[in-house]
């Protein structure tokens, strides 16, 4: 499998490790000052990693004066409702997008309920950075599992997660996301909408063709192509699928490697684990057109803490 993407990566070392929390996915944007802002999902070690990201999570802000770091923590951004509403428990999978003149954040949370087919996606806007945000529509909700039995992912036994947010060129509003419906793998799909609030309209097929799992994407634009990045939970490693139009994707290619590829061996093996040797949940950083940085957590955590960190790559040209 061409891996020339995967080549590009120059690892840089940990972006986020917080002690007394597990850190996971890490959204960048680049602020008006030109600081480097994450968006990070977090929960207290003292809970079990799992189910600790479905029941403690909440989203913080990190702030750096570069993107390589070091980050420093800022301020809580998302936590929980703790009431009947869709968000009862644990913002997770933030990611960040500037449109127009303001800030738009994704998410996932859960009713605490029939996990894990409870998940679903919500939208808070603000016109800064740092807020105060604001829910979009009446609870900020924006995805759920399509009422439409034809459609691939009515029914999913996941819900739907890991959004991936795309401002097309003409105009229209890709949100991709992962689910499963009983007795299949999970795959990616696409729900589109005119703007950014919604409403999102389904893509009756998945978009991907993956025969193991995948999850984890982050979808960006550069030389008018359409690329999607995905982790690859068979071979503990990342995809990049390639597409004209946003919906039809080709075969993938190598995204990123196993973290035996860029940090020696022996100090993987005697870091920290408390999840699977592998990085997960990329996001990267657009610059002047072209990806420039990758965000990855890990539950390797090299320095020896007891909790989960982010890591960072340079994207080479």
């Amino acid at each position: 499998m061409d891996r020339s993407w995967a080549d590009r990566l120059e690892y840089i070392g940990i972006a986020v490790e917080e002690p007394g929390y597990h850190v996971w996915g890490s959204s960048p944007i680049i602020g008006p000052e030109g600081n480097t802002n994450l968006f990070v999902a977090r929960w207290p070690t003292s809970a079990p990693f799992t189910p600790g990201w479905h029941t403690h999570c909440e989203i913080a802000l990190y702030m750096s004066e570069k993107p390589e770091g070091p980050f420093t923590f800022k301020e809580i951004v998302l936590s929980g409702t703790e009431e009947d509403s869709w968000d009862r428990l644990a913002p997770h999978n933030p990611t960040i997008h500037k449109v127009g003149t303001q800030y738009a954040l994704l998410y996932i949370a859960n009713t605490g309920e029939g996990f894990p087919a409870s998940q679903r996606i919500g939208m808070v806007v603000s016109k800064n950075i740092d807020g105060p945000w604001k829910k979009v529509g009446k609870d900020g909700l924006i995805l759920s599992p399509p009422d439409n039995p034809s459609v691939w992912c009515h029914g999913s036994t996941v819900g739907v997660n890991n959004p991936a947010l795309l401002s097309r060129p003409d105009g229209r509003f890709f949100l991709y996301f992962k689910a499963m419906r009983k007795g299949n793998i999970r795959r990616m799909g696409v729900a589109i909408a005119e703007n950014l609030e919604g409403p999102y309209v389904f893509h009756d097929k998945p978009l991907t063709n993956n025969r193991t799992t995948i999850e984890d994407g982050y979808a960006f634009i550069e030389d008018r192509r359409t690329y999607l990045l995905t982790t690859d939970n068979h071979n503990g490693a990342g995809l990049l699928w390639m597409s004209d139009d946003g919906i039809t994707f080709h075969d993938p290619v190598v995204g990123f490697d196993r973290m035996e590829q860029y940090i020696p061996e022996d100090i993987v093996k005697a870091a920290t684990n408390c999840r699977d040797k592998k990085f997960e949940r990329p996001q990267v950083l657009i610059q002047n057109g072209h990806p420039a940085y990758l965000y990855m957590p890990s539950g390797v955590n090299i320095r020896g803490g007891n909790g989960s960190c982010s890591y960072v790559f340079r994207i080479n040209k």
